[in-house]
């Protein structure tokens, strides 16, 4: 078993962050700056450089964060085998997880339940950001497992493909556009509503508009709003196009409420992957979480 100290020490060299760390671990900061020196008072030796009111990991604090994670995954590794060969030991795990917009509104929720059912000893954790900030909170240690869009690809992080995704155009059925075609040279002539940059949404549409010679920039842009919801009810009340992921549009297109415009010769598709920082691939239960993910939603395909 890890000791508490190297627990306190874990979360807050993940998080960078004494007050963060103090929220997660629900303790105070001043019981976890006293865990922090009684290490640093054992190795004879900083952990942390402080920097006003940053923090970060001396080359000792990064040497210990690296053997701590490989601990952490032996001792979840040997909770595992126990847990099988013991029905009555129940070890509890943790799962940060991460996800786009999309991905966490309308893909995850259905599975995610049927997960926690099978692994009630798993307490999980989902954060919605755009697939921008996913890839950053990962980086960063503050996620343990993200699922973004591939186009946001750097070479510390494995990519495991997940699910392929449509973004279409739709607009209001009072919309004149409602259940016409147009072609990609009309895009500049008609009112655009976007998501924010940042989006993954936003960066394959830009990508394959650029394929077809359109500049993103060159539209008349109106509006970009935070968040697929917000950019949805807009575009209920209003005159704009906007782009919107086909999976989070389908209800309204069930009911009439919104149409879909289809573009002439534009195909825009992109593919979700789950993401991790290189040497975690095995880690659990984020590899028990992917293969229950993929093994689900293969179900419904």
């Amino acid at each position: 078993m890890i000791s508490t100290k190297h627990e306190v020490f874990f979360e807050v060299a993940r998080q960078l962050s004494f007050t963060k760390a103090s929220h997660t671990l629900y303790i105070s900061q001043s019981a976890i700056s006293k865990q922090i020196k009684a290490l640093e008072e054992y190795y004879k030796t900083g952990l942390f450089e402080r920097l006003g009111n940053t923090i970060s990991l001396t080359l000792a604090g990064k040497a210990l964060f690296e053997k701590l994670e490989a601990v952490k995954q032996l001792q979840h590794e040997l909770h595992q085998e126990i847990g099988q060969l013991a029905r009555g030991f129940t070890p509890q795990f943790t799962l940060v997880l991460g996800a786009s917009t999309t991905i966490s509104l309308y893909i995850l929720p259905p599975v995610l339940s049927g997960y926690l059912t099978r692994n009630p000893a798993v307490q999980v954790t989902l954060r919605n950001r755009n697939s921008q900030n996913i890839l950053q909170a990962l980086l960063a240690h503050e996620i343990d497992l993200g699922i973004i869009e591939s186009i946001y690809k750097v070479t510390n992080v494995t990519y495991t493909p997940f699910l392929i995704d449509e973004v279409i155009a739709v607009c209001s059925s009072r919309n004149p556009l409602a259940g016409q075609q147009i072609d990609v040279n009309s895009l500049c002539q008609i009112p655009i509503a976007l998501r924010e940059t940042g989006s993954g949404t936003l960066a394959v549409l830009e990508k394959a508009l650029e394929e077809k010679g359109v500049k993103l920039q060159n539209l008349p842009i109106r509006v970009r709003l935070g968040g697929t919801e917000a950019l949805k009810n807009f575009v209920r009340v209003d005159t704009c196009l906007a782009f919107l992921p086909r999976q989070a549009v389908q209800s309204e297109l069930a009911s009439g409420e919104l149409v879909e415009v289809k573009i002439k010769d534009l195909k825009v598709q992109r593919t979700f992957n789950f993401i991790q920082r290189k040497g975690t691939e095995n880690a659990i239960p984020a590899k028990d979480f992917i293969q229950f993910v993929r093994r689900q939603y293969s179900k419904t395909e």
